[in-house]
């Protein structure tokens, strides 16, 4: 995926925009990833972000690579606890999920949902296979890994030097309970 690409929440109001190919698109398994779309998926309105797999699909974009075009003002933040390490932002005009963020890291990664079905980036990779207890009913189409990779890190090291070791911030001022 090259050129610009215009993303964005269920009912239009949040969109953003993506430039050039992401780092690397992943289905993440993790505990807190499938903890967190859970608790999302009861907001008022929301609709389940979990595949068939109980994965949660996402492009890793580096953030000098997207830009806010509209509903910056129904951006709030989401944490499993209030000392979690990451957080997730989520357009309330219509409660879609949008991004999950890593403290101090240098991309974000969007989740899949945001772009139209045929336009999605092709997931690459399984990630975190090792939190399920029984990793045995994933399908072998792509990799099933069960932490993260030496490869997985250097993908977002790559995208780290080519920013000149630069981490924006993204300011989101409001919370939402889930």
């Amino acid at each position: 995926m090259s050129g610009t690409m215009t993303i964005g929440c269920n009912c239009g109001r949040t969109r953003l925009e993506v430039r050039g190919a992401p780092i690397l698109v992943s289905e993440c398994l993790c505990n807190s990833c499938r903890a967190a779309a859970g608790r999302l998926a009861k907001l008022p309105g929301a609709r389940p972000m979990l595949t068939c797999h109980e994965a949660t699909p996402s492009a890793e974009y580096r953030k000098d690579r997207i830009a806010i075009l509209s509903g910056a003002e129904h951006l709030s933040e989401f944490r499993l606890s209030d000392k979690a390490g990451s957080r997730r932002v989520v357009a309330t005009c219509c409660n879609t999920p949008v991004f999950l963020e890593m403290k101090g890291a240098h991309w974000l990664s969007l989740y899949l949902h945001l772009w139209p079905e045929q336009a999605r980036p092709k997931v690459e990779m399984r990630t975190m296979v090792g939190d399920l207890n029984d990793a045995s009913g994933l399908p072998d189409d792509i990799p099933n890994l069960k932490t993260h990779t030496i490869s997985f890190y250097a993908k977002l090291l790559g995208a780290w030097i080519a920013m000149g070791f630069r981490v924006p911030k993204l300011n989101i001022a409001t919370k939402v309970e889930a």
